[in-house]
């Protein structure tokens, strides 16, 4: 750290990039390089830097296999900015996005794909995740996630096949899997409330394997309905129209709750060319200036599927 100061004061850069954090190392502080001693008293100095000389620092930390910066956490305790820069390490897509930021919003990401030149802004990504997308497919369902203020269209996909084992297999990849249990249990249990009688379909012999494609991992609960309906379509075969959204969070007992931010979800699915968005009624009056695109509102489950079956 003391040759790092003597070279910024001798050179006066704009910005200063550590990489990384845990190969620091101060000379006066007895442990060892990657200690929660040695991260602070370097990332003190570091902070000493910035504010004295007016530079821009940027510090880069190691992450684990959970993703979140490995060692102490004193180091995102100490900085005003945390951001982290997601991916999967199979897919080309990379998020960036806030978790703290001291003086703005941690409301926004940017979308990333890793290139042969390098990192590219992607300007669209909707419509990028929505790439090679098959039409009319049984179990694959368009919905709208908000990342931040930004609303981003992805392809839920599931596929229901009979086991051939004694415990069906359950697998969730970029959602919740507990929150994709819950949703087939809410199938199951799914009444005609006008009729009051049951037409649940039958999982418990069934293996289940729900995707988000494009390596994107989502938890916001407005995707519920989407994974409800492609368990629903793929097991019944059903093909989902190409042309309408679906998103709307799932209650217990089969509700459907409405979900913020409705309006920028239908306006853009309606900018990349859907013609119909299935939501939570609770929203319409949200929705009643749309006119480019058909709006269904329901209020339960058994409606959902009545909307996607018509």
């Amino acid at each position: 750290m003391d040759t790092i100061k003597a070279v910024v004061e001798r050179e006066k850069p704009t910005v200063l990039i550590i990489d990384s954090i845990q190969t620091m190392y101060n000379e006066a502080v007895g442990s060892a390089p990657g200690s929660v001693t040695q991260v602070r008293e370097s990332t003190s100095v570091l902070m000493e830097i910035a504010k004295v000389q007016g530079i821009a620092v940027f510090i880069v930390g190691h992450v684990t296999k959970e993703g979140t910066v490995a060692g102490p956490r004193v180091l995102e305790h100490m900085v005003d900015t945390v951001l982290y820069f997601e991916g999967d390490r199979h897919a080309s897509y990379r998020i960036l996005r806030g978790v703290k930021n001291r003086f703005g919003s941690t409301n926004e990401i940017g979308v990333f794909e890793m290139r042969d030149t390098g990192l590219a802004e992607v300007k669209n990504p909707s419509a990028v995740m929505l790439d090679g997308r098959p039409e009319n497919a049984e179990g694959s369902v368009v919905t709208c996630a908000m990342e931040g203020t930004r609303p981003i269209l992805v392809e839920i996909q599931s596929l229901v096949s009979k086991t051939a084992f004694e415990i069906p297999r359950r697998m969730a990849t970029g959602c919740d899997y507990n929150r994709v249990n819950l949703l087939v249990a809410v199938l199951e249990r799914m009444r005609d409330l006008k009729a009051n009688k049951a037409c649940g379909i039958f999982l418990g012999r069934s293996d289940i394997y729900v995707n988000i494609a494009g390596g994107m991992r989502i938890n916001e609960p407005s995707i519920d309905l989407a994974i409800a309906m492609a368990i629903y379509s793929s097991e019944k075969d059903i093909p989902m129209d190409a042309g309408t959204i679906v998103f709307g969070e799932i209650g217990l007992s089969g509700e459907v709750r409405s979900v913020s931010m409705a309006e920028q979800r239908v306006r853009e699915a309606e900018k990349l060319g859907f013609k119909r968005a299935i939501v939570p009624y609770s929203n319409m009056a949200a929705l009643k200036n749309i006119s480019g695109i058909e709006v269904v509102g329901i209020s339960n489950v058994k409606e959902a599927v009545d909307a996607i079956s018509s």
